[in-house]
């Protein structure tokens, strides 16, 4: 047995914001789509958060702002007052449990079917700009549909969208919230100009397309103050329906996190590459580079595994480490991490859908 607690401070607790961590080990929001059509919480998904309550901070899967942001079947949500009583039972679980619980705040703009929408409705997005791909309903995969533009004028009741599933959060009992400005869906969609064509205030220059990420964030502080609000940024993953990067992602970027330090946000989370595929980022982008502007804590997360966090928490490029996939099969992944204990590998079947088998009936090491 190893005790890779000798060989760095990843096991060791630390102070993110307002948030006290046993340890800079961070479960990333996975979507494990096994929710009904209601978006509510129930017992099974307290068992599961509560079972990877050792992490030092979960953040919870993707959770859908209001009704008009969903774009995928059995997700969860945090519009209703019976959605807020389902995680409320998460998050007792979890505090029971000795952990800290963050919500991922979503809307999935363009990545979207009608049959998903309120009243059929096309689905919302900077510019008309249909993505590529399949999304799935309760009758299965369909083509994502055509989104319609947001006028000027509505932009504020999507604002008002993020600041409502902030107070829900709340009263969800939830430690803070992440803002979901990554893997392009909304937020992403009017910070890239590969699909943001708008010609008013939110689009064109880079400061535009910054502007509605900038906005939902100040609000949504205003909700839970600066040091329980975190955002996710993605500057090259292609996700949500094939969405190249922006065309100058050092300038934009950099622009958008010199603005996020005006927060003073308890962490920026960090996909480094391409959202659970690959590391590789185009010529002339400098991830790191770009982390390093941010004057916070910041969270690495794509393809880790142990010796990776422990050299580029050495050489200080991070300050905590988000696992993902790992989490699935490995309830107790950060006991696993600090102990050498062989890790699981879950298929991916179990990923999406189903109840408790693939999802809350992973063992714990025997000799933990």
């Amino acid at each position: 047995m190893t005790d890779n607690s000798l060989l760095t401070d990843l096991f060791s607790p630390v102070t993110m914001g307002a948030l006290q961590l046993a340890n800079r080990i961070v479960m990333a929001p996975v979507t494990r789509s096994r929710y009904g059509e209601d978006g509510v919480p129930n017992a099974l998904h307290a068992t599961y958060y509560a079972q990877r309550a050792s992490a030092g901070l979960l953040i919870a899967e993707a959770t859908n702002i209001s009704p008009q942001g969903r774009g995928y079947a059995a997700t969860p949500g945090l519009w209703s007052d019976e959605q807020v009583a389902g995680w409320k039972t998460v998050t007792d679980a979890v505090h029971a449990a000795g952990g800290k619980i963050v919500s991922q705040l979503w809307h999935v703009g363009r990545f979207s079917s009608v049959e998903l929408q309120p009243g059929g409705q096309a689905p919302v997005a900077p510019s008309a700009i249909k993505a590529e791909g399949d999304t799935y309903t309760v009758d299965g995969f369909v083509p994502v549909s055509m989104p319609r533009a947001l006028d000027t004028d509505e932009i504020p009741g999507i604002i008002q969208q993020y600041v409502t599933a902030a107070e829900n959060a709340k009263r969800a009992g939830f430690d803070g919230v992440e803002v979901h400005s990554a893997n392009s869906y909304l937020l992403d969609q009017f910070l890239r100009d590969s699909t943001n064509q708008r010609s008013d205030q939110y689009g064109g220059s880079i400061e535009n397309r910054a502007r509605l990420t900038l906005e939902v964030t100040d609000a949504v502080v205003r909700v839970w103050g600066r040091e329980r609000v975190g955002i996710r940024l993605s500057p090259v993953t292609p996700d949500a329906g094939n969405t190249p990067p922006d065309s100058d992602v050092m300038g934009l970027y950099g622009h958008l996190i010199e603005e996020l330090n005006k927060f003073g946000l308890a962490y920026l989370h960090l996909v480094e590459g391409a959202t659970a595929t690959s590391r590789r980022v185009p010529e002339g982008v400098d991830l790191d580079a770009l982390s390093a502007r941010f004057e916070g804590l910041f969270i690495g997360n794509n393809n880790y595994d142990l010796d990776m966090a422990i050299q580029r928490r050495a050489e200080g490029r991070i300050d905590a480490v988000a696992f993902g996939r790992l989490f699935i099969g490995n309830p107790d992944l950060a006991a696993r991490l600090r102990h050498g204990h062989d890790l699981v590998v879950a298929p991916r079947e179990s990923y999406y859908g189903g109840g408790a088998k693939g999802y809350t009936d992973w063992p714990v090491f025997a000799g933990k």
